[in-house]
């Protein structure tokens, strides 16, 4: 019988330990990381992303959204992407999040919508003093109170589906403002021109001019141009709600501002003082003349423009030569 030695090899639980860590991968708080979902609890869930202990995520990092229930979002067995929330805690666990995700993704996407100037929609979920307010991609936004432009009052907006154009998005700040108004102004832009006589109403009036309103938006008639005669208030012309006749002589989509005139429409200076009926009876008239003079001042600045150019073009073709 052969005597065989038996050597006994020490190997702790410090050595596993060990062991483990050489080869465990290091998780960060602000790592995207993939997870699979392996136990749903009635207030959040448990994921393994590889760690030595499963991984939690609370039912209110679930969603950018409010749930109720975490199989709303999370299936089991299912694999995603999670982000690391927080550092391993007393029994080395790490938190998770969704939430944190779609709220970078949303406010890329944000980002990219209002660098496109795109035109989104949402219903107002709430109102306040200030303004109403909405979600854009799960974010909230805000629309103060002087860009809604609707007869009703704010109350009456809730579950309303409104046009929206962005004002100000800022992630840093959490502020994600946005205007009701420039909507509206800029689909009014599209089939209005300058130039063109409209019809409206005199919804304010201020010290520095009348606001009317032509088919559901917004344009300035500003004091300067109401009459070629000096006038100290707007009041000594006009009365809330006059219908009158004025004439676009700016569109300005960037800032959603519709500028108007009826000094441009009278056919003798003073007319819209001392009788405007005349001014709205001879508008169109009047119109077509300013619009002649435009394009009449247009067409030399246009031609000076194609002098330069061809210039420029003359400067940069190469000289002819024989062969």
């Amino acid at each position: 019988m052969v005597n065989q030695e038996v050597t006994e090899i020490g190997f702790t639980h410090e050595d596993f330990a060990a062991l483990l860590d050489q080869y465990d991968y290091h998780f960060n708080p602000g790592d995207i990381v993939a997870g699979t979902v392996f136990s749903i609890e009635p207030r959040g869930a448990l994921i393994d992303i590889g760690a030595k202990t499963a991984a939690y995520i609370p039912i209110q990092e679930m969603s950018i959204n409010r749930i109720e229930n975490p199989e709303e979002v999370l299936q089991s067995n299912e694999t995603r992407e999670f982000f690391i929330l927080t550092d391993e805690n007393e029994d080395g666990q790490l938190t998770l999040s969704i939430r944190r995700i779609e709220y970078m993704r949303a406010w890329e996407r944000v980002r990219q919508l209002q660098a496109e100037d795109a035109t989104v929609r949402s219903a107002v979920f709430a109102t306040n003093r200030g303004g109403a307010l909405v979600r854009i991609e799960g974010l909230r936004g805000f629309i103060p109170g002087s860009h809604i432009s609707t007869r009703k009052p704010k109350e009456e907006l809730v579950g309303e589906e409104l046009p929206l154009k962005f004002l100000e998005v800022d992630e840093d700040r959490n502020r994600l403002v946005l205007s009701h108004r420039r909507a509206l102004v800029e689909r009014k832009m599209n089939r209005l021109e300058v130039g063109e006589v409209v019809i409206g109403t005199v919804r304010g009036l201020k010290p520095y001019g009348a606001f009317i309103d032509i088919g559901g938006v917004s344009g300035l008639l500003h004091i300067s141009e109401i009459s070629h005669d000096h006038i100290d208030t707007p009041h000594s012309v006009f009365n809330v709600n006059d219908e009158v006749k004025v004439m676009i002589i700016d569109l300005d989509a960037e800032r959603g501002r519709i500028s108007l005139s009826t000094k441009q429409l009278e056919p003798e200076p003073g007319d819209m003082v001392k009788n405007p009926d005349v001014v709205y009876e001879k508008a169109e008239e009047m119109a077509a003349k300013y619009r002649e003079r435009m394009l009449q001042q247009s067409q030399p600045q246009a031609a000076a423009v194609e002098a330069v150019e061809d210039v420029v073009l003359e400067e940069e073709l190469p000289a002819a030569t024989e062969d």
